[in-house]
């Protein structure tokens, strides 16, 4: 008789117990997971209650309970209006994925970028049909610069060739504390180096498909990122690499808070792990 588990097939008379175990073992074992938010699956996490937002639904991609810094993909009705209340530690940052909401006198709509800086008074948020935004909590950066809303349409803005198959569209980029959001596309011919940053980043998958790989140690594991997918990689993690292909292409929402260094590498090295860090 053969024994066929997970795919992998063996004649039973061969078999022993600890054997079939170990084949199990092996035949289920996917690639090493780094242990950091990486191949998030947004749709999937529970729902989130905020308080300073009644009424939405929120899925929280991360957040620093020490710091109050907070990242959330928001699903917000239609007919839904709030006043925010004045913000003396915190900054707020939203972009538009799907309908539209008006912040102040401004309507944005998908591809709708907003940075208020903390210390601002109330501002209104209302919505009439309803939409689906990203919403960062940051804690207020002396050194930043950029101390009046920031407001823009990505849309407007033209893609800048970075290197081969790869280009950006700068959304915020403060000269005082290095702070930084842009939007990645990633093409089919472009050939991804190993990387390693010197500050934690994220990022949210907008539209298109990847391979991506993260470093566990020497070894490395790539899996597949669609829209809706999320990471939050800490400083020092080594990732990307050649085996990293996109599906078509692949465009990224990417924020950082802070100046952050990027060094490529020959690849995973051991002890390249670092642990999650917001």
């Amino acid at each position: 008789m053969v024994l066929t588990v997970s795919g992998c097939r063996l004649n039973s008379r061969l078999a022993t117990a600890m054997f079939v175990a170990l084949l199990i073992a092996a035949c289920s074992a996917g690639p090493p997971r780094p242990s950091y938010p990486a191949y998030i699956v947004v749709d999937e996490l529970p729902d989130a209650f905020i308080a300073g937002l009644p009424g939405v639904r929120a899925k929280q991609l991360a957040v620093d309970l020490r710091t109050q810094r907070a990242s959330y993909r928001i699903l917000i009705p239609s007919d839904w209006s709030f006043t925010t209340g004045a913000s003396p530690g915190q900054s707020v940052e939203i972009f538009v994925l799907a309908g539209s909401i008006e912040l102040g006198e401004f309507l944005l709509e998908a591809g709708g970028y907003a940075y208020i800086p903390s210390g601002m008074t109330g501002m209104s948020m209302t919505s009439d049909d309803g939409a689906s935004i990203l919403y960062f909590l940051d804690h207020a950066d002396e050194a930043a610069v950029i101390q009046t809303p920031l407001i823009t349409n990505s849309n407007l803005i033209d893609w800048q060739a970075e290197d081969i198959g790869v280009s950006v569209k700068e959304l915020r980029a403060d000269p005082g504390s290095g702070a930084r959001t842009w939007l990645l596309k990633i093409d089919e011919d472009a050939i991804l180096s190993w990387q390693r940053s010197s500050r934690a980043v994220e990022g949210y998958l907008l539209a298109g498909g990847m391979n991506y790989s993260e470093c566990v140690g020497e070894l490395f594991g790539t899996e597949p990122y669609s829209p809706g997918g999320y990471f939050h990689r800490p400083p020092g993690a080594i990732h990307g690499g050649p085996e990293s292909t996109t599906i078509g292409s692949a465009t990224w929402y990417l924020r950082v808070t802070g100046t952050d260094t990027v060094d490529v590498v020959d690849g995973c090295a051991a002890g390249s792990e670092p642990q999650a860090t917001f």
